[in-house]
Formats: structure tokens, sequence, C-alpha cells
């Protein structure tokens, strides 16, 4: 079976700042940097596919603007990645828009934690698994 969504890819402002962001807050995922160029950025998990499944890019006019209100989840193993993935965020220039926790009103298990990145994307990691 396919999935769904083969990759995303935003637009960023300043590609070293973002990639800064994204090494630091994806790496308590378990997810990390699997193509490199000199105007964007693939991520994704190191094996066994080597394929980046979320990319960054520089914005230029009419490419990979950022979108107001774009919201990215990330898959989190459990909930002490979801904590780490937080705290990572924000000391890589991350913003808070919701510390890690419980959020009941999606369902039981629900875990999640919710930052701004430097472009102004809402970025989460959430875990659905229970305590």
């Amino acid at each position: 079976m396919t999935m769904m969504l083969d990759h995303v890819s935003v637009g960023v402002s300043d590609l070293a700042a973002s990639r800064a962001f994204y090494d630091a807050a994806l790496a308590p995922l378990g997810y990390g940097r699997i193509m490199d160029f000199d105007d964007a950025v693939g991520y994704g998990e190191p094996m066994p596919a080597r394929t980046g499944h979320f990319w960054i890019g520089k914005t230029e006019a009419g490419t990979l603007a950022p979108m107001p209100g774009l919201h990215i989840a990330f898959g989190a193993p459990n909930r002490t990645a979801v904590d780490a993935f937080y705290a990572a965020a924000l000391a890589a220039g991350g913003t808070d828009n919701g510390a890690p926790g419980p959020r009941l009103h999606y369902h039981p298990n629900y875990y999640g934690a919710f930052v701004i990145d430097p472009d102004g994307h809402h970025v989460e990691a959430v875990c659905h698994d229970p305590a």
C-alpha cells in the first residue's frame, strides 16, 4: 500500500537558520537530514529508505512561499520524544505554541507539543500511544 502523502515541502526565508532549527527539533523524534542541497534540505528516517519526506527550501519569487497557518505534525515514538522535541525546538529558536501534554479533546492517548518555527510555521510532535 502506498502512503497518502509522499513528502511535504515548506518554504523558509533563512535556510541556514531553519536547517539548524529542524536539525535540533527533529533529532529527538528519530528524524535526520537525509539530503542537503544549496537551496533545500530533506529530512526523514535514516533507514531503510533514505528518502526525504519533509523538505525545507529557500523561498524565491514564485517558489515555496511560506503559508500562514501551515501546520505540520511529526509522529513521535513515545511521550519522552515529544518532550525532547519541544525542548530542542525552543532551544533552537522556536516559539512556544503549546507545552507537551495530553490533548484529550482529540482522543484519550493524544500527547503533543506545539512550537512555531523561525518562519512562523506551526510545528507539532505527537504520540498516540498510552502513557
